[in-house]
This record gives structure tokens, sequence and C-alpha cells, in this order.
């Protein structure tokens, strides 16, 4: 890929800008390209536009909402491999977890295409003469389109998190708005293109790179029905404050936890955790972050864990062997580190790793004796580090995952069903996977957290409901 000028996509038609932003690659800071920026006066073009759009997208039949959406998905399946180098370029990403990204994209827009052929609640029938005056009614509901929807979407997943704005948005019969990741602007551009390319109505879409500040407008503009946005907490609940009357959909944060249970599979759960810690550096809100392992497994867990992570391939992210790829940033390598020296400091000891590789890179590491209040624990580390503590019991290591601000997923390795029933009642999360990591996620099923992870959820059919609003018809016989 030539480090050229890339137009942003307003309105359903290439634009170039005076202002531009540079792409540059995360493992060598090697300039991939240059991007069009959009102003307040590309801004308003937008909005005013996808407005127009708003009835023109409401009225076209579910057939051709879940058409438009299968020809995307056949396309991101035909171009797997460009997408995936362009995902490498921009985001570091490891070419091989980069082509499960584009897999992963073809997938929430096919299920969006199902979806939109059988909206969630349309067609319910509801029973009036349940009350004695209720007699001689009868009623419906449908679901009927919000109308315009901003989007703001975050780096580490630049193809697929846009998916899972756009894709239910058209099939729910939206206009949107996107704001992509500054430094991941590239996947969105081609895939704005795609549904171009497909029929999508001009004015239905626009994807604009622009500065934070500019972004800022889509947050506090009332000409949208809803904000969907997905990054770290402290932001996210920042921009539901300024939001005004619109709805509100956040996917934030987490310090995702594992429990390891007596009795457990303690080389298949060494092997699950060390992909879910360390896949992308870590660079994702569902990472492993924090293990409590009981006792009576701790020392057969150790023997399994630390040589797994040590021989983690580390290094250039277009290499086919490479597991763990550079962070987004030098900076993100400078907080990191100083988070792990803070952690030792205050009494944690590094079984493996504890140091940078490069500017770009620091090495997969796991950490045991940390205190919960440390950074690296009760924060979202979003680098390749893992914290493992011995417990006593599950209840122990339930009451240790539920001391954070965070509740997003969570894994549990059991063998013992009255030890998952009493978890799921227990934990404070939005979901939990049993014998399994909670970095595992398909993208039809409902995602998202609670407490400081989010609001909403996410998953084609689920943003489809917060995509909607629902409509009752009564009549009176």
């Amino acid at each position: 890929m030539s480090a050229d000028l890339r137009p942003l996509f307003l309105a359903g038609t290439p634009r170039e800008t005076r202002t531009t932003v540079e792409v540059r690659s995360p493992y060598d800071d090697a300039l991939v390209a240059r991007v069009s920026a959009a102003g307040p006066v590309e801004y308003e073009e937008a909005a005013r536009a996808c407005v127009a759009a708003a009835p023109v997208v409401a009225a076209l039949p579910l057939h051709e909402r879940s058409r438009l959406l299968r020809v995307v998905s056949t396309a991101l399946r035909e171009r797997r491999e460009t997408f995936a180098r362009c995902i490498v370029q921009e985001a570091g990403k490891p070419l091989r977890d980069a082509r499960t990204e584009v897999d992963r994209a073809a997938m929430t827009f096919e299920v969006a295409a199902e979806e939109a052929r059988r909206l969630p609640g349309a067609g319910e029938v509801v029973p009036m003469d349940l009350a004695q005056h209720g007699e001689g009614r009868f009623a419906l509901t449908r679901r009927v389109p919000l109308g315009p929807i901003a989007a703001i979407s975050p780096f580490n997943f630049p193809l697929n998190l846009v998916a899972h704005k756009l894709a239910p948005a058209l099939a729910a019969g939206n206009p949107l708005v996107l704001k992509p990741a500054s430094r991941t602007p590239l996947s969105a551009l081609a895939l704005a293109g795609l549904m171009h390319e497909a029929g999508l109505p001009p004015g239905a879409l626009s994807v604009l790179p622009m500065t934070r500040e500019t972004g800022d407008l889509l947050v506090r503009d009332d000409r949208y029905r809803l904000l969907t946005f997905t990054g770290s907490a402290e932001v996210g609940w920042a921009m539901k404050a300024r939001a005004g009357r619109k709805k509100v959909v956040l996917e934030l944060g987490g310090n995702a936890a594992v429990i390891v249970d007596e009795g457990a599979d303690v080389a298949a759960a060494a092997e699950r955790v060390a992909i879910g810690g360390f896949s992308y550096a870590g660079q994702s809100c569902i990472s492993v972050q924090r293990v409590y392992v009981h006792e009576l497994a701790w020392d057969a867990w150790l023997e399994a864990f630390v040589p797994l992570v040590e021989a983690l391939v580390v290094g250039d992210p277009m290499d086919e062997r490479t597991a763990v790829g550079p962070l987004i940033s030098a900076d993100d390598v400078d907080r990191i580190e100083t988070w792990v020296r803070e952690a030792v400091q205050g009494g944690g000891k590094v079984l493996c790793g504890g140091s940078r590789r490069s500017d770009r890179i620091y090495a997969p590491t796991v950490l045991t004796g940390v205190a919960r209040h440390a950074k690296v624990c009760a924060e979202e580390a979003f680098a390749p580090v893992v914290i493992v503590e011995r417990i006593a019991n599950v209840d122990e290591a339930i009451d240790a995952v539920n001391d954070s601000a965070f509740g997003l997923q969570a894994g549990l390795f059991t063998t013992r069903i009255e030890t998952t029933l009493s978890a799921f009642d227990r934990l404070e999360v939005g979901g939990l996977l049993i014998n399994d990591v909670p970095t595992y996620r398909i993208d039809h099923m409902p995602y998202g957290g609670v407490k400081d992870s989010g609001l909403g959820r996410e998953g084609p059919r689920y943003a489809i409901e917060d995509m909607t609003e629902l409509r009752l018809l009564v009549v009176r016989r």
C-alpha cells in the first residue's frame, strides 16, 4: 500500500480536503497513507445528508436491506487478504488475527442480513382482553427506525467493530455518520466503499476521519437519535453526559478475569488463557488480564502456563508466525512499563517478561502477588500482561473478580455444575463463559457489560433493538 492521499467518504462520495492525518504503522512507524480529515464544513454537510436520507433508508424494503448486507458480506470474503493486510498496516494486528477479523466482519454483515428479514419484536400481537375493559380490541407492535445515528469506533478492531455499527444500522433502516479511530481509518473507509458499491442510497453513510474536537459535534448534535460509541470508559461516560436527549449505547473497557477451579483441565485452561491474554498484544477489552487459580491447581497451573507464554512468537505482525505484535503507540509501551514497575514495587513478582522489546513492543508478561489497587490490576491494561493469583476457593475468586469497576465478561474453568450456577448468579459481568476465556466472542451473541464497562448490547439482533423504536397499534372493533 503506497503512502498516497485517501479521500474521506461523505454521503456516498469520496472527498479530498486540505486537512489530512497520517496513518503510520504501529510496528515500525512507516507512513502507510495520508487521509483527508473532515472539518466543521464537511461535518455539517454529512449531518444534513444523513437527516435527508433517513426517510429514504427507512423506506427500503426488508428484502433490499438484506440484499445490500449480503452483497457486502460476500465482498469482504472475496477481498479477505486485501482487508487483512490493511488491518495489519494500520493497526499492527498480526496477520493471522487480521484475517480472522475480516471473517468476523463478513459474518456480522451476514447475520445482520438475516435479522433485517425478521426485525426483533416485529408483528407481536398483544392480548388486550387480559383486562375486562380491553375486550373488543386487538393490538400489535412493530419496530420502526430511529433515524440518524452517530457512531464512533475504536482502533483495535478497525473493521469488525465498524461493521457492528454499520450493519445493524442498515438492517434497522437508519442512516449513519461514523467517526473511525484516528489511527485506523483505512478499513472503515474501504468498507464504506463496499457498501456504496452494493447500492446504499446516497447520504445514508458518511465515514469522516476527524479530530476529537470536530467529532464531539456528533455527541452533542440533537439531529442524531442515537450515539453508539466503543472505546474507553472515561471517554464514553463523559460522552453520555454531553449527549443530550439521544439514546446512548456504550461498549467500554474491562479487566477481564478467569477463575480456574480445582479439578479443572489445567492444561486446556492454560492454553486458552495464553491465547486470550496475549492475542493482539492484549489490546482487546475482553483480553484476559486477571486469573484466579485454586490453590490445589496452582503448581500445575504455573508449570503449564508460563512456558506457553514464554514460547509466544513476538515481532513483525506481517509474519505468519507472529502471535504478539506491537502496541498501538510508543506511549502505550511507556504506560504499561510504568504500571508493571509500580506493581513490582508494591510487592508483585515477575514470572516472565516484564520489559519492553522495542519502542513499540512489550514482552508478554506474567505477574503474581500484585495488589488489587495497582493500576495493572484495577485499570484496563490493554497490553500483553496477565496477573495470576492463588485463591483458596471459588467464592474468594468471585469476590476478587467483582472487586472491580468493570464487568464485561469473565471465564470459569470448572467441572461442577453447582459452581457454574453459583458463579452465574454472583459474578457482576455481562457474560460468563464456562471452560473458556472471556476473550471469546461470536458476533451474533449479545455482547456488552455492566458497571463501568458500558450500557446496552451489541450483536446485530440486540443492536437493532437499540436502533429502533417499538410502536403500538390498538384497534377498537
